[in-house]
């Protein structure tokens, strides 16, 4: 990718920013759509400045409105897209509701313990009771076959459809901030009402995921669209980054989602 647009990213976004450009070069060359994993929200926004930048065209789907991890398709002029055209399936947990509790964590941890890739899984969706996972159409037969407990819970996969999708919870809370820097432990604290301290301990403990990836780095800058887990607390979006104030402080838009 060229070194004029990769100098608006960061140095560890590199690899993925190669394979956007791979990406747009193939709909390019071969005239054809060429569809994407998951993307989590900050590679969906990459995703969207530079097919914006090369004037390739670009959707995302992640199975519902708000989804938050999507597939991107990138396609020439003359594609139009249809909903079967981001291959997507829907998986629904059935385990016994009277008897077992559930945690999204339990439920990607098993599925990830099954031998896939995170980008090969969408969203993990509950409405407080009932568990459902949006995944990629060729991996659905696989999960079906491989997971028969969640965690200590006796627990199936059964394919579902779309039109049987439940409204899930939804609890970020928007906030307005003004912050001294974009530093991973500054908006950590920001966000879970921490101090710089605690909130450099709980990095350097790993307990702290940026975009599903492990760092121990309190002084890492975030970027919009930046999702950041930490455990015991919950996560933590930068959704906007909107200028200075008179004393050079950043303004931010932060969405928080407390365990």
């Amino acid at each position: 990718m060229d070194e004029n647009i990769t100098q608006h990213f960061r140095p560890d976004e590199a690899p993925f920013i190669d394979a956007i450009g791979e990406w747009l070069q193939q709909v390019a060359d071969e005239y054809r759509p060429v569809l994407t994993h998951f993307l989590n929200p900050r590679q969906v926004y990459i995703a969207t400045t530079l097919a914006r930048r090369a004037d390739v065209k670009v959707q995302f789907r992640g199975g519902h409105e708000h989804a938050e991890m999507r597939r991107a398709l990138f396609f020439p002029d003359y594609f139009e897209p249809t909903e079967a055209d981001f291959e997507l399936r829907l998986l629904r947990v059935d385990y016994p509701v009277k008897f077992a509790t559930l945690h999204h964590s339990q439920i990607l941890g098993t599925l990830l313990g099954a031998g896939i890739e995170r980008e090969i899984l969408g969203d993990i969706l509950t409405d407080g009771q009932v568990w459902q996972v949006v995944t990629e159409k060729s991996m659905m037969d696989y999960l079906v076959g491989q997971v028969d407990h969640i965690g200590r819970v006796k627990a199936r996969l059964t394919p579902a459809d779309f039109n049987e999708l439940i409204a899930p919870l939804n609890e970020w809370e928007s906030e307005s901030a003004t912050l001294s820097s974009l530093r991973l432990d500054n908006i950590v604290g920001t966000g879970f009402h921490l101090s710089r301290h605690r909130a450099k301990e709980l990095i350097e403990a790993d307990h702290v995921r940026v975009n599903w990836a492990e760092t121990t780095k309190p002084d890492y800058e975030l970027d919009v669209a930046d999702i950041v887990s930490v455990r015991g607390f919950g996560r933590v979006r930068l959704d906007e980054v909107a200028g200075k104030t008179k004393k050079e402080k950043i303004r931010v838009t932060l969405a928080v989602l407390k365990k």
